[in-house]
């Protein structure tokens, strides 16, 4: 819903509020200051506030450490895990949502149970059944962390779904659509904020995962955090650190905007969720999918 010209902070409310956001940025930029700092830091002795001596060996010492390939791992690593446990975790909350799960609270109680136990013991039992079924590493870790992004996506999905409106999709079949139009024009387009939401999660998960790459990949998949652990556990390595850290932090930064700029659906009177533009019953003939 569009903020009216009756709710909009005007005078005192409209600088507070500026004062809030500013707030809340420099609180969340305030940690990655020393950083910055320390990236560009060639020498930085006590009790010098800032650098001593200026330059690009952290950066330099970060891509001999394997930055970049490490990098491009975490991200390939992030996208798959997304992309099979964000349909999981729809699927899952739909069946749930609607009904067509027996035993509902049964089932959420084991779709949360990753959430609930602790990873770490989770991980070495987990481990023990992977090696003796004979399952390469880098697919274990994938499994293993779609897994533990189940729960995650399946809350953002199911609280979509809670405010779905099937109608929507009851008149689209009424006006002659198949269940692929539905799908394509209905249901995908009025959830989909809600799948960017589950999908960020679910890469989050994947990208700041430490125990279960090092567990169940056996050093045959290394990712951007074992390579910052293991940089950190050297003596002087503290602007290459910085650098690695801050690589870090990107990728989760952009997908937040990314996702916080998606624009969702408009909500019904009733507060369901409602296509911000109903298709036309033309756009849902039988033969509208193939000129599309």
């Amino acid at each position: 819903m569009s903020p009216s010209t009756l709710t909009t902070p005007r005078g005192p409310g409209r600088v507070i509020r500026l004062a809030l956001t500013a707030l809340l940025v420099v609180w969340f930029a305030l940690p990655f200051l020393p950083l910055v700092l320390w990236s560009f830091a060639d020498g930085w002795s006590y009790p010098s506030p800032l650098p001593t001596d200026w330059g690009f060996e952290g950066v330099e010492d970060a891509v001999g450490f394997g930055l970049l390939p490490g990098f491009g791992r975490s991200v390939l690593l992030g996208l798959v895990v997304a992309a099979i446990a964000t349909p999981l975790g729809a699927l899952a909350a739909r069946a749930l949502t609607f009904g067509a799960v027996p035993f509902p609270r049964t089932v959420s109680a084991l779709l949360l149970a990753p959430i609930a136990l602790p990873p770490f013991a989770a991980v070495l039992g987990v481990n023990v059944l992977l090696l003796r079924a004979y399952i390469p590493p880098v697919v274990g870790v994938v499994v293993v962390l779609v897994v533990m992004a189940l729960p995650y996506t399946a809350f953002v999905m199911r609280a979509a779904y809670g405010a779905y409106d099937l109608s929507y999709e009851e008149e689209a079949r009424l006006l002659g659509a198949g269940s692929a139009q539905v799908l394509r024009r209905v249901h995908l387009p009025m959830i989909a904020p809600a799948l960017a939401r589950a999908a960020f999660l679910a890469f989050l998960v994947a990208w700041s995962d430490y125990i279960v790459t090092v567990i169940v990949g056996g050093g045959e998949l290394v990712t951007l955090p074992l390579i910052v652990a293991g940089a950190a556990a050297g003596l002087g390595n503290d602007a290459a650190v910085a650098v690695m850290s801050l690589g870090a932090v990107i990728p989760p930064v952009l997908l937040l905007v990314a996702v916080l700029a998606l624009r969702g659906p408009g909500r019904s009177p009733s507060g369901r969720l409602s296509p911000a533009a109903p298709p036309s019953p033309a756009s849902l003939s039988p033969t509208s999918g193939a000129s599309a």
